[in-house]
Order: structure tokens, then sequence, then C-alpha cells
């Protein structure tokens, strides 16, 4: 037995098997981060409370191994990979609790920030740290990197908004700040850690010349190192070492909780986007535009410009911009719109003194404003994505003085075509003198390496001492800049820093080879080479974006896990490791694309849009034999006989559960998937077929195309009324004339076979659909709705599976989902009578892709007085019919979000597709219907 197999035996006798991972598919696919390295841990493990995380220290110890601590996954330098134990806190650690009535918010490590600043909105609040990657990003990593981001500078970090912290340290005592009993129990129990802390400091404040490059060190950006300003900014050496943990990137201690100052979220915001000829002339507007009360001031070359101006909701005129050009995205922030104009006012005297050549109305519109964001904060992405396939990504990030920027601006490009970096963009956050610039390199052969290691050299050169600026501005030190943090700090402060780490970790079990790393080629080893794979995944950097949309995040793999495994499958089999590639392709089968939802809500995060469900669609459709294709082809022809069948099926087991108990299918099918795991699930939501009768007026409205769900299982549970019969009343009342169709068995959007990867069904089905549609429609003249949003959005984005003759009739069809036949065509008509008091309202993911979660507020506000559309809603996992056969995928899915549901005590909720209501009624115990219900009970 391995001296790996014993430790992970002896983890799993602590942990149990849902919070522990050792499968080989399991450490590889947390063998990544966002930065360009990658170690394959030893186990990975999920805690779920402090003393769990005591044992985990005095485990490492005993077994001779490491601990790293990992939240999001989104760190750019290597500090959340490990060839150790891997401590995952992304899903035990979820707290917000607002204090002070928001002025100040009390955090646990697993919360991503804008959760947290979405709690924040009621108090008119938000964090300080404001990273790009805040979506995905949790407030572990944000604290232990000491993150910034593009408004928050160097006053509003990490570490100068953080409060009060409490900690685990190595020896597994817990210390808090927040207890003012603790400040004299670490003196007396701790007397070597406090005594030299002491010291350290003495030796500091004793030291001019250490004393003044820190606080110089300090006015811009910088996470280079351990944050060594705690020992000038606080006396007593518990803040100093609370402080210490503030960007230590998990090499000292474990963050439990935290409270952290809040900061105005000024409603009030002014955008725009302003060009220069020159990278140069638009560093060296920056001091006006800083004078002139900017909040933000994002830099981007014309390179970066390139690299978004092909993505949606770009700006027509960005490709006509000059080729040496470069931009600005400057923004102005208030707390009231009268502030607002004052400042405009005030800000156009600068900005029209400046060299401008172009620049775009300043908008007060959010659509617009966070269009620009999502363009800023993609590039990083989006240039990886275009990067020649096969490279790496390397993204660097500096920070100089802000009055040096333009000259800086000027050395990098010279320094990028020294060393044949054809392709590198420069872009950041020029207001406090922070540039990101990102280059693809090839690591295939040592010469390569090296060639990289010689352009980090002279980078450091360069920005140590010729602008005495920083190598890392908020990125953290990580791998990446470990072999140069002495020649940032001198000696001395890089002696601190040692010392520092090995009083308060002499076993060195926190993080080793992060931030202090006695190998100074340690940031050319375990680089993360990119094979290119798949057509549509090989532009994925594995940003980690696309995470938390995820619906199988927590059960199985993640989008980027999916595309890291597919990597990590090419690079074994390269290198010839037989055994460990069949056993993850083995596995991959279940993990990767059984418990797929095929959703697509990753890519609605992912800045340049990979749909990781195409992928799974097509390596579904790769497996499938050609019986099991010809099969599909068969149910595709015969579908109205199968609906028949299912009908029949359904009605009997209605029958059972009336004879012998309404939970009767349900245990009965229970009892058949311990024997036939692919058995699927009878779930207590399931209602009986709807009668289904042809409406044919003369003139026709709409087209009511029911669905085939509706049609099998659209009775609500409780009313027993269909939602056939609500959608009749609804049009009857707002005087519109429906149409039902009087062949609709056997008709279907056909995304079942899509889903499922049997593409030729699929094209026969759907091609066969538009051909009815077509004849519903009267040749496109009537819209055609549905009342499943799944099913809509199938329809409308089956284009590219169309004939040339359907793909013209489908460009005059008119298909809408019921959710816009309710608000653009019934609420005009309509009279509300009286608005419910509460409800809630669960989005399906296909209203993100098609934009209608506006839609759905607007109903809400018509309908509700206080309606609640929870933050943690996503994704229900339901995915048609995956739910049935994998329900553990909709149980871990909707946990989050019925967790928030039922603490609200509302017993009203509404959703627009059936089969995520009942994967949603089953999570909360609430029954979910349709919001035609809802607009049925508040109008006449």
């Amino acid at each position: 037995m391995t001296k790996e197999t014993q430790l992970q035996q002896a983890l799993a006798a602590k942990f149990p098997a849902d919070r522990l991972k050792t499968r080989l598919i399991d450490l590889h696919a947390y063998s990544s981060d966002a930065s360009f390295y990658t170690l394959v841990p030893k186990a990975v493990v999920f805690p779920i409370n402090i003393e769990e995380v005591q044992f985990l220290f005095r485990f490492a110890k005993q077994h001779n191994t490491s601990l790293t601590f990992r939240t999001g996954g989104t760190s750019l330098s290597g500090q959340s990979v490990t060839e150790g134990i891997l401590v995952d806190l992304s899903r035990n650690w979820p707290l917000i609790k607002a204090e002070l009535e928001g002025g100040a918010v009390r955090v646990q490590p697993g919360i991503t920030g804008s959760r947290v600043n979405h709690f924040l909105k009621k108090y008119k609040k938000k964090i300080g740290p404001d990273p790009a990657s805040i979506n995905a990003a949790m407030m572990g990593g944000i604290l232990s990197n000491n993150s910034s981001g593009m408004c928050c500078g160097v006053v509003n970090n990490s570490y100068h908004t953080v409060k009060h912290i409490k900690f685990v340290l190595p020896n597994g005592e817990v210390f808090d700040t927040e207890n003012a009993g603790d400040y004299q129990r670490f003196e007396t129990s701790q007397p070597q850690l406090f005594a030299g802390i002491q010291q350290l400091k003495q030796r500091i404040q004793e030291n001019p010349a250490l004393t003044t490059k820190i606080r110089d060190k300090y006015k811009i950006k910088n996470t280079v190192g351990y944050s060594i300003n705690a020992f000038l900014d606080y006396e007593h050496p518990l803040d100093v070492l609370a402080h210490l943990l503030i960007g230590a990137e998990g090499t000292l201690a474990f963050i439990a909780e935290a409270v952290l100052n809040t900061i105005p979220d000024k409603p009030y915001k002014s955008t725009g986007l302003l060009f220069f000829a020159t990278p140069a002339a638009a560093c060296n507007a920056i001091p006006a535009l800083r004078e002139s009360d900017a909040e933000a001031l994002e830099f981007m070359d014309r390179a970066a410009i390139h690299s978004i101006e092909d993505l949606y909701g770009a700006p027509a005129f960005l490709k006509t911009l000059p080729e040496n050009s470069a931009g600005i995205l400057c923004e102005y922030q208030s707390d009231t719109e009268a502030g607002l104009q004052q400042k405009l006012a005030g800000a156009w005297k600068f900005i029209d003194a400046l060299p401008i050549t172009y620049k775009t109305e300043f908008s007060t519109d959010e659509a617009v404003q966070a269009n620009y964001w999502k363009l800023r904060k993609g590039m990083y992405p989006s240039v990886a994505a275009v990067r020649q396939k096969g490279t790496s990504v390397m993204l660097e990030d500096i920070a100089v003085p802000v009055h040096r920027l333009g000259d800086c601006i000027e050395d990098l490009q010279k320094l990028f075509i020294k060393y044949k970096y054809f392709d590198a963009i420069v872009f950041g956050h020029a207001k406090e003198g922070n540039l990101h610039f990102l280059l693809s390199q090839s690591i295939d052969t040592p010469a390569e390496i090296a060639v990289f290691g010689a352009f980090n050299d002279e980078l450091a050169n360069l920005v140590i001492n010729k602008y005495d600026g920083a190598l890392k501005a908020e990125h953290g030190t990580g791998r990446q800049i470990a072999p140069y943090v002495e020649q940032e700090w001198g000696k001395e402060g890089y002696a601190i820093m040692k010392e520092l780490k090995a009083l308060v970790d002499p076993d060195n079990i926190l993080n080793p080879g992060v931030i202090i790393n006695p190998d100074h080629e340690c940031h050319l080893k375990n680089l993360k080479s990119m094979p290119v794979v798949e057509e549509e995944v090989d532009k994925c950097v594995e940003c980690g974006y696309c995470e938390n949309r995820c619906p199988s995040r927590h059960f199985t793999l993640t989008p980027r896990q999916r595309i890291v495994l597919r990597r990590s499958l090419s690079r074994l089999q390269k290198a010839g490791d037989a055994a460990t590639y069949k056993s993850i392709l083995k596995d991959y089968q279940y993990d990767g694309l059984d418990t797929c939802a095929v959703d697509g809500m990753c890519a609605t995060d992912c800045p340049v849009a990979i749909n990781t469900g195409e992928l799974v669609k097509r390596l579904r459709k790769e497996n499938h034999s050609k019986t099991g294709n010809a099969i599909a082809m068969q149910v595709a022809k015969n579908f109205g006989l199968v609906e028949r069948l299912i009908k029949t099926g359904l009605r009997s087991g209605k029958l059972v559960n009336s004879v012998f108990g309404k939970k009767a299918m349900f245990n009965i099918t229970s009892g058949m998937r311990k024997i036939a795991p692919a058995f699927p699930l009878w779930p207590e939501q399931l209602t009986a077929p709807v009668m289904v009768k042809a409406q044919l007026p003369q003139k026709a409205d709409v087209v009511y195309f029911v669905s085939c769900i509706s049609r099998t299982m659209g009775k609500d549970v409780e009313k027993q009324e269909s939602i056939v019969d609500v959608c009749k009343r609804l049009a009857q009342k707002a005087k519109v004339n429906l149409l039902i169709p009087a062949n609709l068995t056997g008709t279907c959007c056909a995304q079942p076979f899509s889903s499922k990867g049997f593409t030729p069904a699929y094209s026969f089905f759907v091609n066969k659909t538009i051909d009815t549609l077509w004849e519903w429609s009267k040749q496109g003249a009537l819209p055609v709705v549905l009342d499943i949003t799944s099913c809509t959005h199938s329809l409308q984005t089956c284009r590219p599976h169309l004939s040339p003759e359907n793909q013209q009739r489908f460009d005059k069809l008119q298909i809408i989902d019921s959710l816009q036949f309710a608000t653009d065509i019934l609420l005009p008509r309509l009279t509300i009578t009286k608005k419910k008091d509460k409800a809630v309202f669960h989005p399906v993911c296909s209203l993100y892709k098609m934009n209608l979660n506006k839609n759905l507020a607007q109903l809400a506000a018509y309908t509700v007085e206080n309606p609640v559309i929870p933050s943690t809603a996503g994704c229900c996992g339901m995915a048609g019919d995956r739910g049935f056969y994998y329900p553990g995928l909709t149980a871990s899915a909707t946990r989050a979000e019925a967790g928030e549901v039922n603490g609200t005590n509302i017993t009203d909720c509404y959703s627009t597709a059936k089969t995520c209501e009942m994967a949603m009624a089953d999570a909360t115990g609430k029954n979910y219907r349709s919001i035609l219900y809802l607009l049925d009970e508040v109008t006449q």
C-alpha cells in the first residue's frame, strides 16, 4: 500500500464519502485553477466546521503532508493548486450577516463577492474589493489575496476594509480579534509567536530605509510577499498577525470568518469610453481624469479592444479605430442624481482639455453600463480564447506610479517585440497605475520555457529597478512571483517574511512553495500545457467564471472540471499513463456526461460564451451505437404512439397511487432503482395526462402549441386544473382568439433528442415540427406560443439543424414563450383586481439565455406586492427528464435555493416550466405552478 493510499484511507476514517474525494478523476479535476500551473492533490476534503479544520492541521503534521485552502479557484498565480491535501471551502462556509445596519458584513470564506454585494443592496452598501472575477471569486480568496479591483484602489481593498478576523493557526489554536479576551490569551498561550511578532515589528521600526520602502510600496497596489505594512499600521501582535493574513494566500493560517466594513454603493453612475491616438497619450491623461474625480479608469490598448470587438453587445465603431489607438473606460458615481450631474459638469472641464480622438456619450442607462463593464471584464478570457491553439496563457499584473504609466507602457511594448510576443495585449486599472498584460506562450520544449523565464527576469528588472513598481498588484505572489520577492523587497524585507513564515508555520504545513520558495525556478515548473482537445472548449482558459452557474457543481463536476479532465486525458495519453487514463475515462461517463444537465447556463457567465453542454451532447452522440440511433429515429418517427404509451403508463401509475397511497409509485420506483439504477424515479409531483380539445376560431390571433410535457402531465397538483384550461381562460378574459390545433398528439420541440445526443433523430423531428408550425401559423402570419420555456428556447435555436427550405420558414415564424405571451399580449388587455401579497418566482435557465428575466420581474411587479426572486436561483438540474434518472442532481442543484425559499415562509410559488416546477416542489415541499395561474388569479 502506497503512502498516498494510506493517507486517503486515514482521511476516510474521519470524513464521509460525500466530503472526501480520492478517485483519480476527482484529483485531476481539482489539479487546476485559473493560473497557468497544475498540480494533482493527494485528496480533496470538504470540512464543515473549525473542529474539522483543526483535525486537518493535526493530520497534516502527523502524515508529513501539506494543506492548501481553496474557495472559488480563480487565483491567477498558482496559489490554489497543490500536491498535498486540497481543502475546498466552497460548499460549506456560506455565512453572510449584515451588522451595524449594513455598515459592516460578517462573512465566511465560501460565499462569492457578488452574493455578498447582492445581500448588501438593501442597505445601499457593498464590500470594498471589486475584482473582475467577483461573480466567481469567494470571500476566502478575496481576503487571502488582498483583492482590490476596478474602483477600490488601495484605500478600500481587503486589507483596509477588514474589521475583525477569526482564524485558526497551524497549531490548531483559534483567535478572534472581535473577542477582547483573545488579546491577552494570545500573549499568554502563544508567547513565542507573540514575542516573535514584536521583534519583527521592532526590527522594521528601527530600519528607516525599510520603513520608508514599505510606506512607498503600499502607495500603489502591491500583493508581492506578505502585507508587512501591518507591522507599521498596528500595535498589538494579534492585530498585526490578523492583517498579515490578508494577502498571505493561505500560507499562515485559516481564515474562518471575517467582518468587513462596507462602503456606499453609489446608485447614480455615468459611464463612457474615451479614445486616444496612442497608449502613452491615454496613460498620460490619467492624472487629469483622476483629478476630475472619476471613480474608475480602465485602460485598454488596441490589441485588447480587438479581442472584444466581436463579442455580443460590442459597439460597432470599435472595429474602425486606428491601429495604435487606446481607450479608457471612465465612470463617475454619486449618491444623488444632482450630485452626479454636478460631478459631470466639473469633469468636462478636464475631459475637453484632453487629446481625445473619439468618445462615446456618457450613459446613465444600466444596460449600457453593464455592457461596457462586461466587455472590460471579459478581456482576459476573450484574448485567451483567440490565442494560438496549444499555447498556454500567461497573465501578468504589475503596478507603477501613475505619473510614470505612459513611459512604462512604451517600455512594455518594446519588451513584447524583443521576445516576439506579437499577440500581447495590455489593459488594467489605470487610475491606480495597475496594468495587466497577457501573453500566449508555448511550453512544449525547454527552450520555450527558457524564453519565458528570460522575459520574466527582464520584466522584473524593468518594473522593480526602473519604475520602483510592484510585480504583482492584485493577483498575489503565488508560485509565479515567489522567485522575485527578495528582489522586490530587498534582503531585509525578504528576511522578515521568511522568519514570519517559520514563526507562524514552523512545520511548513500551509501552502508550501507559495510566496516563500527557495527554488528560484519554481515559476517555470509545473506549467499547465493546453493540448488541443475539442473545438468547443479549446478556447477555455479555466478561469472558473462558469462554475457557480452549474447545477452539477456540488454533485459531480463543474464545466471547468469537465474541460480540465478532457485535457488531462490528452496529457495522460501522450505520457503513456494507460492506467490513470482508463480510470478517468471510465468515471467520466457518469461524472462528465450522464450528470451534465446540458442547460447551457455555463455560457451565460463565460466571457467567451463556451457552452460545455454542447461538448457533452457531442460526446454523447459519439457514444451512441448505430442501434441506439436507429431506436431513437423510430421513436421520433412514431412519437404519437410513444406519447399514447406514456399517457397510459402515467394513468396506470396514478391509479396505483390512488389505491395504495400517493407515495406508492415513488416507493416502487425507488426500490426498482436499487436493482436497476437507470430506472426513472416517479416524483410525487407527477400528475395525470391532460385532454386537449382543439379550438379553431375563424379569426385566430395566436397559435397555442401545447407542449408534450403539458399534454402528459399538465395538471396542477393542488387545483387539478390544467395549464391548458388556465391559458384558454386568460385568452378569453383578454379577448385573444386562441388557436389550439387538432393534430397535437405526436408533436414535440424535439429537445429530448438533442440533449441526449441523438442528432439524426433530432434533425428529423425538429424539421417535422417546423413543417407543422408553418401550417398552424398560416405560413408565419400568427405567433406561436409555448407553455414550457425550455421548449420555446429549443425551437428558437434550432435553425442550424433545419433544411434550407425550413430555415426560410423559420425566419418568418414568431415563436414566443408563455411569459412573453403574458407580459406583451395578455397584461395590456387585462385588469389587475388585487395583487397577491407575496410570491416566490423561480427563473428557469432558459429565461437567462433568452434574456427574459426582465419580463419575469415585470410580471412579478404587476401581480405581487412583495415578489421574491431568490438570489440563489439557478438551474434546477431537471434538464427535461434527467432529474427522473439522476434525482441526486436535482437535489444538489436546488439545495441553496430551496433553503432561501423555505426561509421566507411564502407558499405561493411560480415558474415557467413544468418539470422545473416539479423539481422545485420536491426540493421545497411547496407547490410551484406556471405564472399563468398567477395571472389568472389576479386579473379579470
